[in-house]
């Protein structure tokens, strides 16, 4: 899986937000990598790790399906 980048703009609002869901090779097997953050900051990152790459792209599937209901597009 490449990074896979949402968006949120809501210009009456002011709100421009984007979330990246990524799964990366880690010393002890695959990690989900997310942040978030306003466009054009620096985000926030979290990431969390798994046994198995089968594993962090099922977690990464299960919040892109959250933020996605929440209105965010992939672009």
């Amino acid at each position: 899986m490449s990074a896979v980048q949402l968006y949120r703009v809501n210009e009456a609002a002011n709100m421009r937000r984007f979330y990246r869901v990524d799964v990366q090779p880690s010393l002890f097997g695959f990690s989900a990598v997310y942040e978030w953050g306003r466009i054009g900051r620096p985000g926030q990152v979290q990431i969390r790790l798994f046994a198995t790459e089968h594993e962090a792209r099922s977690a990464c599937d299960h919040k892109l399906k959250e933020k996605q209901r929440d209105g965010y597009v992939i672009q």
